[in-house]
């Protein structure tokens, strides 16, 4: 059920952490896989590194092909070159996004604010309309947006980020709603605090690490691994009754 051999999955953000751990599993798990984020020479690395490690006789296979999410032109040739590389796209996953402000909401900047919405809502809008129209013609599709338990509460120090990422819970649903009908899943992963780069300025903080830790059941924070099956079961067919759906992934955190 949890076979992606015969799919290609166009994964964003995808040199490190998060999206890595997505790229990795998918690619383990018998899909061929786009490396994406902004520097080429990363992406080229993690692809070579993916396609090192499968088996003999492996199915998946790794490509780079860098993107800038904030241009809508650049958005297009990743989709462009995936089809050229690997044909039909099966699924997207939309993880890059950004945040360049932490702190109250009363001070950021802007084009800072511009910026987060920019990056993290309207880069998914574009880049899921650009592969819906293949996958509705083809009525089989799956869609993940990677969000985040910020959307799901308030924040003192990332309410411009956590309103994004309640953004991105909601243009799953919308797209579950337009798009159910031609057979394309739509759904969210929510992290709690995970051990990434990106989210360093949160639990290498002492005392926003240990609070994390105390309000996890299981008493500790993530790795990016541990998300990352989450993904490949919305891709595959365990997951084809699922959609307009955010499942949170977070240790226990926001139940406790």
């Amino acid at each position: 059920m949890f076979d992606l051999s015969g799919k290609t999955a166009i994964i964003t953000g995808s040199s490190k952490g998060i999206g890595k751990a997505i790229a990795e599993q998918m690619a383990k798990a018998g899909a061929k896989v786009t490396i994406s984020s902004r520097k080429a020479d990363v992406c080229e690395e993690v692809a070579a590194e993916i396609n090192a490690s499968l088996p003999d006789g492996s199915t998946g296979e790794a490509v780079s092909i860098p993107c800038n999410i904030n241009s809508k032109e650049s958005l297009q040739n990743l989709v462009d070159e995936t089809r050229k590389k690997f044909g039909d796209i099966h699924v997207l996953v939309c993880n890059a996004a950004l945040n360049p402000y932490f702190g109250p909401s009363s001070g950021i900047p802007d084009e800072a604010f511009d910026k987060i919405m920019a990056s993290n809502i309207k880069s998914n809008h574009w880049l899921c309309n650009m592969v819906l129209p293949e996958m509705k013609a083809r009525k089989d599709g799956a869609i993940i947006i990677v969000s985040s338990i910020g959307g799901l509460r308030g924040s003192a120090v990332l309410g411009a980020y956590s309103i994004s990422k309640a953004a991105d819970m909601q243009l799953v649903r919308n797209l579950a709603v337009e798009h159910g009908a031609d057979n394309i899943r739509v759904n969210a992963i929510a992290p709690g605090l995970i051990k990434t780069d990106f989210a360093r300025a949160l639990w290498e903080n002492p005392e926003i690490l240990k609070r994390a830790e105390a309000q996890a059941p299981l008493g500790r924070i993530g790795m990016p691994d541990e998300i990352a099956g989450a993904a490949v079961f919305m891709a595959s067919d365990a997951g084809t009754f699922l959609t307009g759906q955010t499942l949170t992934i977070d240790g226990g955190q926001t139940i406790s």
